[in-house]
Formats: structure tokens, sequence, C-alpha cells
């Protein structure tokens, strides 16, 4: 019984923070040397716009109201998922919202949310279910704390979930407010870390209505000997994010090795990237996604749904690759029915998972 992506809705907070993020850490570089180095890294980061419910005319520096982001005295924990509690449920219900579920809401029987920059119980999913009035009936299951490539991990629950039943209806929500856990730092490679990430928030549908994009298998891979390269752990001011500058040469010689093996046990099941004309890969960053071009040999164009969203919205983790998974649906009319795709996102580990889809 296969399993389809149907649809997806989007929704990001209403600040555009890119710009004021850049001019607040410029103020705060007291190098010469390292304010070169972070505004060439900035102009060169591909990124125009990140979203945030952090206003940047009232949270970052002392600018009236309350700040939330005052140079030596950033916000606690508690107090910044005090934030995740008020304004996750209302972005989780915006974006479900665009998924034009109305009457169609009633016949749910999953919810799969992903997100690893808040906490609090009763959790998201119950609060979702409370807001949109879905039945109690309805199966819960939470996807935390494993970063970029739980939107992966939650579509593959949800392949799953509607494999074993074909009447099963699924719901997926990716949140992540990453805004919330910038840190107090000059240090120029945890600024420019900072520099990617973004607020944002997907839902899918995934039944086993022939409709959107089929999703075909799922394959996971670890890099067991990067797995210092990308960390995030719980401190006293948030939670503290790693990305080792190392990580996008890991990503291009592990790509490399997959493109060179050419055997079903690989990511790619043995298929040329050459004989894959969709690809959606995880936007996060500009170097990472060079590093899979480079590292599949794929054509300059392959990318350019990612690179769109990296420009237009940041790394929002987990939803981020549900982002470029509804621009590639509006495009597949142009796309004769059957084509096939490739999807991957990296994350902690370092680890990669991965799926192959084809246009229903």
């Amino acid at each position: 019984m296969p399993a389809y992506l149907n649809r997806i809705g989007t929704a990001v907070p209403p600040n555009d923070v890119h710009e004021a993020f850049v001019r607040f850490v410029q103020h705060r570089l007291a190098s010469d040397r390292d304010l070169r180095l972070f505004d060439r890294m900035a102009r060169r980061s591909a990124i125009s716009h990140r979203y945030s419910y952090i206003d940047p005319t009232r949270d970052m520096g002392q600018l009236g109201g309350s700040p939330f982001y005052v140079p030596g005295a950033f916000p606690s924990t508690a107090r910044r998922m005090a934030h995740y509690e008020r304004y996750a449920p209302q972005l989780a219900e915006d974006a479900i919202a665009r998924l034009e579920l109305d009457t169609e809401a009633q016949r749910i029987t999953h919810l799969v949310v992903a997100s690893c920059t808040g906490f609090m119980a009763p959790g998201l999913d119950q609060l979702i279910i409370r807001r949109l009035g879905l039945r109690p009936t309805v199966e819960r299951t939470v996807v935390g704390y494993m970063g970029c490539y739980a939107g992966v991990t939650s579509l593959r629950l949800a392949h799953h979930l509607v494999r074993s039943d074909p009447s099963a209806r699924v719901l997926v929500v990716a949140l992540e407010l990453c805004s919330l856990h910038f840190q107090d730092t000059t240090n120029v490679e945890e600024v420019l870390s900072m520099l990617l990430f973004a607020d944002g928030c997907a839902a899918a549908l995934v039944t086993g209505d022939a409709v959107g994009l089929e999703l075909r298998d799922f394959r996971s891979a670890a890099i067991t000997e990067a797995a210092h390269a990308i960390t995030w752990r719980i401190g006293d001011a948030g939670f503290l994010m790693h990305l080792s500058g190392e990580v996008p040469g890991y990503i291009r010689s592990a790509m490399q090795q997959e493109r060179e093996r050419q055997d079903p046990d690989g990511l790619l099941h043995g298929e040329p990237p050459a004989n894959i004309p969709l690809w959606a890969v995880h936007a996060g960053g500009r170097s990472i996604l060079d590093a899979v071009e480079s590292g599949f040999a794929l054509p300059a164009d392959a990318l350019a749904r990612s690179r769109a969203v990296l420009q237009d919205y940041g790394n929002m983790s987990s939803a981020t690759i549900l982002f470029i998974l509804q621009r590639l649906l509006a495009e597949a009319p142009a796309h004769p029915r059957g084509t096939p795709g490739f999807g991957v996102a990296f994350g902690p580990g370092l680890a990669a998972e991965s799926f192959r889809f084809a246009l229903a």
C-alpha cells in the first residue's frame, strides 16, 4: 500500500530579523578582523530573510518595551521556553490552516509533531488537537530533539502508518523557533552559526490517496567519525548549538562515496544521481548545499528549490525540508507523473535521513 504526501501548508512569524541580527552582531564585535570576517560571511550566506517572533525594534538591545536579547543579560532557558509555549501553538495553527483541511480535519487519525527548540506539557501535540478541534482519539507521536533531519523522520513515520493501515490519515507538523536560542557571545564561529537559523512551521497531510508525492522508501546513514561536528545541548541560557566548520567537508566526502559506490545498500540504492530529476535537500546553509551538489556531481540548477528556501527563510531546522517539498509540489504539473526524486537532510550524529519519492 503506497503512502502519499498530499499537500503542505507553511507559516512563519511576522518579523524579518535577518538584517537586524547582522547589525546587532556588527555593533558587538570589537575586533576589526572579526568584523571583516563576519561581514564577508554574512554576504556569502545566500540568506536574505529570516523570520522570528523576536521583534527587532523592541527585543534586540535596549529599545524600549521588555527587551529579550540585552547584551550581558540574555534570557534564561525558562524564559525562552515561556516564549515557545506562547508562540508555538499559534504558528502551528497558522501552518495547518494553510492545508485547508476543513471537514477533512475530523478524518485525521494520527498526529506526528517534530520540534527540537522547545518543551512543555501538555505538549504541542495535545494543544494542536485541542485548538483545531481534532478528535480526542487521534494517535499522537512527538519526534523530539532530532534536529534538522526530524522532518524526514516524521515523514518516514507517517509513511509506515499509512502502509500499515491504508485508512490512516496522518497530519505531520514540523515546528521550530530557533531564534529563541541565540547566545550572548562575540565568538565569530558561534555567531556565524546563529546567522543561519530562523523560525518556521510546516504541516503536511500523508494518506493513501494517490495525490501529490508518492513516498517510496526511506534510508538512514551516519558519519560516525563526525559525531562531534553537530551537537545540541540544553544550557542555563537556552539550547547550545555547535555547528563545526568541518561539516560541509564531511558531507561532500560522504555524498561522493554514495555516488561512487553504486550498490543497492547506498542512500541512492545504486541509482546514478544523473538519473534523478527532482531533488529536495535540506537547506542547512550555502556551504551544505554546495557540498551536496559537489559530492553528487549535480547540475547547477538541481538544488534551486533548496537555495530559494534558504534565501527566503534561512534554516528552520526540521521544517525546512517541507518548505522545499512544498515548492516541488507547486512545480509538479511541469513534470510527467512518476518522475522520481530524492530528498535528504543532515543533523546531529553526524547523520543523514533520506527518502525516495515520485510525482503521483
